[in-house]
């Protein structure tokens, strides 16, 4: 059984774009693989956080993939920060990594420009994110489009090391979503959805109520034609509502082009309304109640107990390998 992992930072709120992208693509992994799903809070601090607001979005995060259908026995749930291996193993790589290949991350170019001061943490995360991969022995690592160049380096460092050192590190390969791995902003469809965009229109979170989702959508923007049609390059604000409404409710493409022809734009936002509520209500009311269970500190704490146990026996080789361990 091959093994993946991936996680979620506790920074704003989950998007739909975040759901169906990434988490709701956890509970299918869970069925098929040996699946690590952790909480990236260390990656949070790359930008300044209020302690205790990030401590319960880590929480509502993890309470979160609990409701969506992440199971504990059949999935390794945890904090990053449980797990002390990972700041270990990334100081190491560190050590192996070039100024310049992490100068020419895009995501670091975009994060920091027009910025006076940006911290090294934001400068060095890549690093920290292929010790969260590498520790595990990943297979598999489900990404997007803008986490390729990162999941690249990974593969750089681990080969860097394995080369120098001998074999301690598996080679993750990319799992990429052929459909549905950009979620677009509502506000501007040429863009991807952000949990840090300026308006709040340019996403639907998880937390979002029935009017909220509602005046959102029908608010979304599309073009003139009023012609239903998918065409991701001259109609993005409709071939996105298609997009959503497919991985929603399960119909193809095709099938919703076919069914709303001719009834204008109105009828499929109307429509896609009813599907998104349909479909969020339920995971909201299981959010609510595992919050108010007190479960999810324990699925956490015995998660990050099975996640020590496999991270603790690959620092252990990689510190032997680089003479740091007497």
């Amino acid at each position: 059984m091959k093994r993946v992992l991936s996680g979620v930072q506790p920074t704003g709120d989950v998007t739909i774009g975040n759901y169906l992208g990434a988490i709701k693509r956890f509970v299918d992994f869970q069925e098929t693989t040996e699946s690590f799903f952790t909480i990236v809070n260390l990656h949070a601090w790359t930008v300044p956080q209020d302690p205790a607001v990030l401590r319960e979005k880590t929480i509502n995060l993890a309470a979160l993939y609990l409701a969506v259908g992440l199971d504990p026995n059949k999935s390794t749930i945890f904090v990053q920060s449980d797990v002390p291996e990972h700041s270990e193993l990334a100081w190491l790589l560190q050590c192996m990594a070039y100024f310049g290949e992490l100068g020419r991350m895009t995501q670091f170019k975009d994060k920091s420009d027009g910025k006076q001061n940006v911290t090294v943490g934001l400068y060095t995360y890549p690093v920290l994110m292929a010790a969260d991969i590498l520790l595990y022995q990943a297979d598999q690592v489900p990404v997007g489009d803008d986490q390729k160049q990162h999941l690249e380096l990974t593969r750089d460092l681990a080969e860097r090391f394995n080369n120098r050192f001998g074999e301690i590190f598996k080679i993750p390969e990319p799992l990429i979503a052929e459909f549905g791995a950009r979620i677009m902003g509502l506000d501007d469809p040429t863009k991807k959805m952000s949990k840090s965009a300026p308006s709040p229109f340019n996403r639907i979170t998880l937390a979002d109520t029935p009017d909220e989702i509602k005046s959102k959508i029908m608010k979304a923007i599309t073009d003139t034609e009023n012609e239903i049609r998918y065409d991701p390059e001259t109609k993005p604000g409709i071939s996105n509502l298609l997009t959503i409404h497919s991985l929603f409710s399960g119909e193809s493409i095709e099938q919703l082009v076919e069914r709303f022809q001719g009834q204008g734009y109105g009828t499929l936002k109307k429509d896609l309304v009813e599907v998104v509520v349909n479909h969020l209500q339920p995971i909201q009311e299981r959010h609510r109640e595992l919050l108010a269970s007190g479960e999810v500190l324990n699925v956490l704490k015995h998660g990050a107990e099975r996640a020590r146990a496999v991270a603790a026996t690959t620092l252990q080789a990689a510190k032997e390998k680089m003479g740091l361990v007497l």
